[in-house]
């Protein structure tokens, strides 16, 4: 009687993929449905009670969430269109056949991205001191007037956006960047030879040729804005009197200050929605305009 193998040509990829899939299981679709399961109840007197739909109730009546969507909101109006089209031209530029050292350029903008958040976060707060920031011996230097970048509610918010602007500028630079190089050189250079202005090639043929980059960057950018935690945290910690406070670092109080499990999962749930809807309105927008 001969033993079966059990390892054969077929199932060797299953055998191959399943540890990661246990892993993906355990530590994304897990926490996914249980942190759906929590949104619907409280921890009270050392026990999770059902509640139904109060946590949920509670949140649309929470004005410190909308105030802490307006902030969130106020950084993707502003910030995401800036962060896009800035690293659109910065990329074209780049590209242009004048630019010398293009691969010292490419580094020197794509390094902020890697750089480590606190790192990045304390020579930013250095920066916008109010007392001893350079920024502000500029801005005396050249006759305007120190502003106290987080001490007002719009300094603030203008503080984050830079900071944001600065680190992930590099990281749409270069995505955009490998989209044109992807263009092919005929196209271009029969533009030139037929007289088209540089932004006439930018316009009707670099634009369109890489708008799903674009359309890309806008999402991930968008989706990134939404959680943003990280800079108002480690800069502001949300203040002054949550002027700076988004949705992500409130989800993360309730969770992690307060212990409000259940209420920092209704959080995250809204803000799921959220961000689906938006990239559902993207995608559609951007077939409109291809139609």
């Amino acid at each position: 009687m001969t033993k079966k193998n059990i390892i054969t040509k077929h199932n060797v990829p299953y055998i191959l993929l399943a540890p990661t899939i246990i892993i993906f299981a355990v530590f994304m679709v897990y926490p996914v449905f249980r942190s759906l399961y929590l949104s619907f109840y409280e921890y009270r007197g050392g026990t999770y009670e059902f509640i139904h739909w109060e946590n949920y109730i509670k949140l649309f009546q929470d004005g410190i969430f909308f105030k802490s969507l307006f902030n969130t909101f106020v950084y993707l109006l502003i910030q995401v269109p800036v962060m896009v089209v800035g690293a659109l031209l910065i990329a074209v530029l780049i590209e242009q056949k004048f630019i010398r050292a293009k691969a010292f350029f490419r580094a020197a903008i794509f390094l902020p991205s890697v750089t480590a958040l606190v790192a990045y976060a304390l020579v930013f707060k250095v920066l916008m001191n109010s007392d001893y920031g350079l920024i502000n011996y500029v801005l005396k230097v050249v006759g305007l007037p120190p502003v106290n970048w987080f001490y007002g509610e719009w300094s603030a918010r203008f503080a984050i956006i830079i900071a944001i602007t600065w680190r992930w500028l590099g990281y749409n630079m270069i995505i955009l960047l490998a989209g044109i190089q992807a263009i092919p050189e005929e196209l271009t250079e029969a533009a030139q030879i037929s007289g088209a202005s540089f932004f006439q090639i930018l316009f009707y043929i670099t634009i369109p040729i890489i708008k799903p980059v674009i359309l890309f960057c806008t999402i991930t950018s968008t989706i990134g804005t939404l959680q943003l935690f990280d800079e108002p945290f480690i800069l502001t910690e949300g203040g002054p009197n949550n002027a700076t406070l988004t949705a992500g670092q409130y989800l993360f109080n309730n969770g992690f200050t307060y212990l409000k499990f259940g209420y920092a999962s209704a959080i995250g749930y809204v803000l799921v929605v959220l961000i689906a809807v938006l990239s559902v309105l993207q995608f559609r927008i951007t077939e409109r305009s291809d139609t």
